[in-house]
């Protein structure tokens, strides 16, 4: 990667991956998301490491290896340095949890293990180190570090939605503030008042009827680069489920940030984990925000990479944040869980306060394959798979979440 400088040391092995910008349309003044790589080579087996390295701007970073069916056993642990005052972060560990899909996108050659991203924000400068643990004798071959700048939307400033005047995510009076409380204390409503519910056509013929759907952020508003999506979407019978997860990463970001956040992860699990499209169906972000995830259609049953064994009967919600680490799911954020889970189960006639029993498509740590699983239609994902995730915060408010689904006024009738 040109202009790649170690601080203080030599020995780094530098190598680059950008996004298809010449196939992408530019908007104005808009710059794709690219992705960069530092490969992490030495003669240890058991360890690598990266002094203080110089780079191309970033904002979210991980670690990637060549074979994803490699699991890794043993810690990555990074800090970075911010690109506006030069400061150097802790130390910040990096989760394992993600796995490829069970499905022929995991199967591709291009797929590779890799952490859970990390959101950092606008960073010029990198430090890494890698142990393997456990059982692991050695790191996965072909590690590497991933970094990935996000670009940008015109009219987004940090990542601000104004898509054609039907959606902003946050208007510029509507800067989120945080009260004593830590709730954010401007947050619109995306749910419909009673004088934007349409009147009822006599003509029409009643009877079992569609949901009105939740406000949501489109792939275009959020800036999603198209050129990224290696291949169409596909489709399940039915919708038996919602997952929900968190990404992980920093609770400290800005709303006006959130769609910059998707554009990397969308980035990353493309360019990094080698899918074909982000893993998640939905996103949603602290201030009760829904943005809307994997290419395909929000209303139609898009096939997501999100909860390895399931995600041939599921939907994959996640919230922006850690909800593992301290961090508290907010009023506005599980309203929104709550809303578009109800939405999205509606659809295929599934009351969001129920059980289902699905069988497991893989391994996944809690089910072989095979077993017969009894699960909640709204599951978080360390119910189907081996993981903290979406963190022990977030994991107790389901069941609440459950309840609001089930009163929404996105629920099936």
């Amino acid at each position: 990667m040109a202009g790649a400088v170690v601080i203080g040391s030599t020995g780094v092995t530098a190598v680059a991956a950008t996004g298809d910008s010449e196939n992408m349309d530019p908007i104005g003044n808009s710059r794709p998301a690219q992705a960069h790589t530092l490969a992490l080579d030495g003669k240890d087996h058991k360890k690598r490491s990266l002094p203080r390295t110089e780079t191309q701007s970033f904002s979210l970073v991980g670690v990637s290896w060549d074979d994803s069916a490699d699991a890794f056993e043993g810690t990555a642990q990074i800090r970075t340095r911010d690109a506006d005052d030069g400061t150097w972060t802790e130390w910040s560990d990096l989760d394992f949890d993600i796995r490829a899909p069970e499905s022929a996108e995991g199967r591709d050659s291009g797929v590779r293990g890799a952490s859970e991203p990390l959101w950092v924000g606008p960073s010029d400068a990198i430090e890494a180190r890698v142990l393997a643990d456990g059982e692991e004798t050695a790191v996965p071959k072909a590690l590497r570090i991933d970094m990935i700048d996000p670009g940008t939307v015109k009219g987004q400033g940090k990542g601000n939605v104004e898509g054609d005047g039907q959606l902003s995510a946050m208007s510029k009076s509507e800067k989120p503030t945080t009260d004593p409380s830590g709730e954010p204390s401007s947050v619109p409503d995306p749910r419909p008042t009673a004088s934007e519910s349409p009147t009822p056509d006599p003509s029409v013929s009643t009877g079992p009827t569609t949901p009105a759907a939740p406000q949501i952020v489109s792939r275009a508003e959020w800036g999603a680069d198209e050129s990224l999506v290696t291949e169409p979407p596909s489709y399940l019978a039915k919708v038996d489920a919602v997952f929900v997860h968190h990404t992980a990463g920093t609770n400290s970001y800005e709303c006006a940030e959130s769609p910059a956040i998707i554009r990397a992860i969308l980035t990353y699990h493309v360019k990094s984990n080698g899918w074909s499209d982000t893993g998640y169906n939905f996103f949603v972000d602290k201030c009760g925000t829904v943005f809307e995830g994997r290419a395909g259609g929000t209303d139609k049953p898009v096939r997501g990479a999100h909860t390895y064994g399931f995600n041939g009967y599921s939907a994959g919600v996640s919230l922006l944040g850690d909800y593992e680490n301290g961090g508290t799911p907010t009023a506005a954020a599980k309203q929104a869980i709550a809303d578009v889970s109800a939405w999205k189960l509606g659809l295929h006639g599934v009351d969001p306060q129920a059980q289902v029993t699905l069988t497991a498509a893989g391994d996944t740590g809690v089910y072989k394959t095979g077993d017969r699983a009894t699960l909640h239609t709204v599951s978080g994902h360390r119910d189907g798979y081996a993981t903290l995730c979406p963190g022990a915060a977030l994991y107790s408010e389901l069941p609440e979440i459950r309840r609001t689904a089930g009163d929404s006024v996105y629920a099936a009738n």
